[in-house]
């Protein structure tokens, strides 16, 4: 073969990949400048009942008498308005057709009735405030769970609402392993806990996850931090079923605690666990 033809080879080869690399990032590109408004509730699990409250979603487990996950989107503006204080209205949930977990069932089980969506991020309504109330909303936790690394995470991901403008937090039981059951309707005590935050908004598209267990917890919440691919495996959950595959994969592989942490972007330092 001679140099001209060679050379001819080499620029042939060179230009077929440009040309793909092109296409590739286009199509990344194409598919975030066209998300959806909203990235989609987690695919509903089989015989599992969808409950739609006007300031949170939930999936109800009858088995376990507690939600699945509970979804719900978290402005910044919902933390700078108005503080009113939570009556503690703790209440049967009538829109589960099937009967939701009663007051009666915590009743003197040492178990706090602890939140999926905290009320703390509902306090700029009256409305929004009293709904998280619902037993539906309810796990039973562990007093110093709840108390300590629980509330520690949740004020954290109220910090991150702030400083991001907006999130969409997903949070539930982990099924996997059960560590008692409480009152008449045997209401399931989960072992752990885990919680999703998604950044929704350009320019920078962002997830991380938590797997809390139920019982006294030290160190950072970082200490916790998971990928979201893990909670699915783990869970069997698919989250965020309306962001566009090649999108999906790309934040929900991994988790950049930088970009949580507000440090500076040039580092990249990206953690993989699976």
């Amino acid at each position: 073969m001679n140099t001209k033809k060679l050379l001819l080879l080499i620029l042939i080869v060179v230009l077929m990949c440009t040309v793909l690399y092109y296409f590739y990032n286009k199509k990344i590109v194409t598919e975030s400048q066209i998300l959806p408004q909203h990235p989609g509730f987690p695919i509903q699990l089989a015989g599992h009942e969808q409950i739609e409250h006007t300031h949170y979603t939930l999936s109800y487990n009858e088995e376990y008498e507690q939600a699945d996950w509970v979804m719900y989107r978290l402005p910044a503006s919902f933390l700078t308005q108005n503080k009113f204080k939570r009556k503690d209205d703790f209440r049967v949930d009538s829109l589960v057709t099937t009967g939701s977990a009663s007051l009666k069932d915590y009743k003197k089980s040492g178990y706090d009735r602890g939140h999926l969506c905290p009320a703390a991020d509902m306090t700029w309504s009256v409305g929004a405030l009293s709904e998280t109330f619902f037993l539906s909303n309810m796990s039973p936790q562990k007093p110093r769970f709840n108390r300590g690394m629980w509330k520690k995470l949740e004020m954290q991901i109220r910090k991150w609402a702030l400083e991001n403008e907006e999130l969409y937090v997903v949070t539930g039981p982990v099924f996997n392993e059960i560590l008692d059951t409480i009152g008449e309707n045997e209401v399931a005590v989960p072992r752990y806990y885990y919680k999703i935050v998604l950044d929704y908004l350009k320019p920078e598209f962002k997830t991380i996850g938590f797997v809390m267990e139920n019982k006294k917890l030290s160190g950072a919440v970082f200490d916790y931090a998971v990928t979201v691919d893990s909670l699915e495996k783990l869970t069997n959950i698919d989250f965020f079923s309306q962001i566009p595959g090649n999108m999906e994969d790309l934040i929900e592989s991994s988790f950049n605690v930088d970009l949580w942490n507000n440090y500076s972007k040039a580092s990249n330092k990206e953690t993989n666990k699976k």
